[in-house]
Formats: structure tokens, C-alpha cells, sequence
């Protein structure tokens, strides 16, 4: 009997073996499944922080997410930087423990907590096994509210912060970025990546404790959990319990302020001695709330998005210039920004750079190509599905949710959005934000070397990097 049912599977799958597969053609992708979001669950508490609880019970971990809206934009104009001092410095005392201890508290229930700010908010992030998902939100409040600065943990942030800045100046890539954000945004809050040397001097106690006291209220935080959580009244206890008595505060009145307008200018950043050129090119953006993000996300992926997007496969490939060339979008809650950005020898720099103006151009004026939109369409949606996949995909798009005032239904739509989108509207989107003829064209390099080059292209301005 055995052997007969053996006999009959193997006769059965042999024309399985026998069929004949077009070798000369790649395998078709299915469509993507539209992602489905797990159930969210949003409140408030009486005091007005808001509340989103979202289970997943495949592992049994839970993540956190408590983010306070500002950020890098809130920081004083005589004071940039002072956010992400705020953040760094959270975790290094409070009321009631010593950072040694908060160490190893979080070594004791099997978690990680760290801080950062970002241009639109101060997010501090936990993940904890979710048997000890109280202990950690105990902890996470701790941080947030009573957090002390110590003011010999506060010296030393300075001093290292110093020094860091000191290498990040000597990295051409983020001198083209500083420069760039600053030619984009002028003296709007966005303007600036980072403190100055000033500023850091700025950092004290009174500052920090100041702007920690002003934006970490209740009624603009946001506490999202996700994972293997308890039943919905006891994780509302808990809650409850950690962050029902922190008071709220009226917040300072706050009205984006409108970058300037979108003009052509050539800046130099010299960089004596450097080999090579960095050039970052482009324009203000778009914030993920506009019709146009879509259609002006695949064409930045069509642009230099992927190992198969034209600047790569130009620049890089067929001409050898470089050993990157690629796009970015940076959207932001009130703004954004769109840049191509290469970094070539300097013999090179001015054909490079007229080689991205060229592919920029071509963009703007003629639709792409069918095989490349689908080609962006599967890799935007395949990439956005696996972001969701780990408890920290979820949780981090929830934040983004908030802080960008999305809808909704925002991550329930995504793969739908991606694919409703057309050459035309990608060649109108690109009209708008990527063509550059009203660019800000920033290269960090030898002036020396490259001055001669850049004369043939057009008038440009000699910078020094900011200290």
C-alpha cells in the first residue's frame, strides 16, 4: 500500500518536471497586496495626551513610541541645535535615578530606550519584553518629566558635541547638506542640520531644562504602543497611572514660516586640499499631505532612487564618474526638500554636474518610460510592506501619521496611491520640483581645483564652511 501511493505521487509530479519555462524572459511580480493595518485603538486622556495602541502578538515584545511635536524647528534662532541637546541629554539623570541606574534598570527588564530629534518632533523609543511593559512606561515618564541635566553629564555633552561637529565639517557630504538647507530655507526654522559652535556654548541648564518644560506637556505628546499588549482596560491603568498627573500647558502660538522662493544659484564651498567634488542639486519640496508626493516620489525613484535608476546607471555606469549617484526627498511636516547628489573626482565635476542638470531637464519635459514606472512602482510598494513587517515599521509610521498630520487611512492606501500614478503626472510633479532651472546648485571642493570649471557653467559665490 505504501509503495503504491508512492508510485502514485511521483506519477502525478512528473509533468511538473516536464514543462518547459521561457528562460529569455524574468518572472512577472504579482500585484502587491495592499497593506492592512492592525486595529488601532486612539484616545485621550483627560489631560490631553493622545493615546494609540495597536496589538500584535506574534512576538512577545512590545514597542513605544513617545513623541512630543517640535523639534529641530522649535529650537531658538540664537540657540539651533538645542532640541537634539534636549534629547541626548534625557537619559543622563533624573529626580530619582542616576543614569547608572537607568542603565541598568532597562539591562534588568530586558529593554533598550534611547532619544532623538528630528526637524518636526522629540521622540524617545523603548522595546521591552511585554511582560515588563509597566516597568518601562514607569521609566519612559521618569525621563520625559523629571529628567535633571546634570550639569558635569552637561559639560561633557558639550565637549563632545564640539568635537563631532568638528568632524561632521570635515565631511564634504554634510558641509553640502548644511549648505544647501541653508540656501533653501533662509532664516526659516528648517534652515539649519545642526548647532554651531556658539551655540553649543548656549547649551546650559537653564536652556535645556526650558525648552524640555515648554514641549514636553501632555497636550502635545503622543504615546503609541505596539505589540503583545494586555487586556485594553489594564493597559489604560497602567497609562493612566504614569502620565494621568503631568499637567498641561498652553503651548507657545506657532505659524510655519514660508521658505523663500525657489531661485538658481551656484555655491562653491571650498574645501582646500579635498580630491574630489560633492554636489548636491535641487529645490523645496513637497510635504507628504500634497496630491503631487506621489507622482514626485516615483520620479525621484526613477531619477536615482535604486542600482536601476538613470543616474546611476549614467553616471556611475557608463561614464565611470562616480561610485554613487542618486536622489533624495526629505519631506517635512511643514515643507520639504528634493536633491540629486553625487560625489565625483575633480577632473569631472563639470561634466557630473552638467550630466544631472541634463537628466533633471529630461524629467521635467518628457514622460518616463512604462517599464521604468512599473519598475519604481514595485520597488516602492515592495519596500514600504517589508518597513511594516517588525513591531518598530508600525510603530515609527504612527509617529509619522502624527507628526505630519497624515490621515488615517494614510498606510491603508499607500500601495493604492503608487499605483494609481502616471507618466504625466510624474513629468508635472517633476516640472515643479526637480527641474533646475530654479535650483540651488551646491559643490564642497577644492576652489582651486574647481573654479575654472565652474565659470564655464555659470556665476558662482565662494563660501567658507560655517563654524
Amino acid at each position: 500500500m505504501k509503495t503504491f501511493s508512492i508510485l502514485t505521487v511521483l506519477c502525478a509530479t512528473l509533468p511538473l518536471f516536464a514543462q518547459t519555462f521561457d528562460r529569455t524572459r524574468p518572472p512577472v511580480s504579482p500585484e502587491p497586496r495592499p497593506y492592512k493595518l492592525p486595529p488601532v485603538y486612539e484616545t485621550k486622556l483627560p489631560n490631553g495626551m493622545t493615546v494609540l495602541l495597536a496589538d500584535d502578538p506574534r512576538f512577545p515584545l512590545v514597542t513605544t513610541r513617545l513623541v512630543f511635536a517640535g523639534g529641530n524647528k522649535r529650537d531658538p534662532k540664537d540657540i539651533p541645535g538645542l532640541a537634539a541637546a534636549v534629547a541626548s541629554m534625557l537619559m543622563e539623570g533624573t529626580a530619582t535615578r542616576t543614569y547608572q541606574q537607568i542603565a541598568e534598570e532597562l539591562d534588568g527588564v530586558g529593554g533598550v530606550m534611547s532619544a532623538n530629534s528630528s526637524g518636526d518632533a522629540v521622540t524617545i523609543s523603548s522595546s521591552v519584553l511585554a511582560e515588563n511593559t509597566a516597568r518601562i512606561l514607569a521609566l519612559m515618564a521618569d525621563v520625559a518629566h523629571n529628567s535633571t541635566f546634570p550639569q558635569s553629564e552637561l559639560d561633557l555633552y558639550r565637549q563632545n558635541r564640539k568635537q563631532t561637529l568638528n568632524t561632521q565639517h570635515a565631511n564634504p557630504g554634510f558641509l553640502a547638506n548644511e549648505e544647501f538647507r541653508k540656501r533653501l530655507f533662509g532664516d526659516t526654522p528648517y534652515a539649519h542640520v545642526g548647532p554651531t559652535a556658539a551655540s553649543i556654548d548656549l547649551f546650559d541648564q537653564k536652556a535645556v531644562a526650558g525648552f524640555r518644560d515648554t514641549y514636553f506637556v501632555p497636550n502635545n505628546a503622543v504615546l503609541i504602543l505596539v505589540g503583545k499588549l494586555p487586556l485594553r482596560a489594564q493597559m489604560m491603568k497602567t497609562i493612566t497611572d504614569q502620565f494621568a498627573a503631568w499637567q498641561q500647558k498652553p503651548l507657545p502660538a506657532w505659524t510655519p514660516e514660508a521658505a523663500p522662493a525657489s531661485k538658481r544659484q551656484l555655491v562653491l564651498v571650498d574645501r582646500p586640499g579635498s580630491v574630489q567634488a560633492d554636489i548636491r542639486i535641487g529645490r523645496i519640496g513637497l510635504t507628504q499631505q500634497s496630491p503631487e508626493y506621489f507622482p514626485l516620489s516615483m520620479g525621484s525613484l526613477i531619477e536615482g532612487g535604486s542600482t536601476n535608476s538613470r543616474l546611476f546607471l549614467d553616471i556611475r555606469e557608463k561614464r565611470g564618474y562616480t561610485y554613487d549617484a542618486h536622489t533624495e526627498m526629505n519631506p517635512l511636516a511643514d515643507a520639504g526638500t528634493f536633491s540629486a547628489v553625487t560625489e565625483v573626482r575633480n577632473e569631472v565635476a563639470a561634466p557630473a554636474l552638467e550630466a544631472v542638470v541634463e537628466h533633471l531637464n529630461r524629467i521635467a519635459t518628457e514622460p518616463v518610460t512604462g517599464e521604468e514606472l512599473s519598475d519604481a512602482k514595485t520597488y516602492a510598494n515592495g519596500s514600504f510592506l517589508l518597513s511594516m513587517e517588525p513591531q518598530r515599521g508600525l510603530a515609527d509610521r504612527l509617529v509619522q501619521l502624527k507628526v505630519m498630520n497624515l490621515p488615517k487611512d494614510y498606510l491603508e492606501t499607500y500601495t493604492t496611491k503608487v499605483n494609481s500614478v502616471e507618466p504625466d503626472q510624474i513629468q508635472g510633479a517633476a516640472k515643479k520640483y526637480m527641474a533646475p532651472s530654479d535650483a540651488a546648485i551646491i559643490v564642497v571642493g577644492d576652489a582651486t581645483a574647481l573654479a575654472g570649471q565652474l565659470e564655464k557653467i555659470g556665476t558662482f559665490e565662494v563660501v567658507k564652511p560655517v563654524q
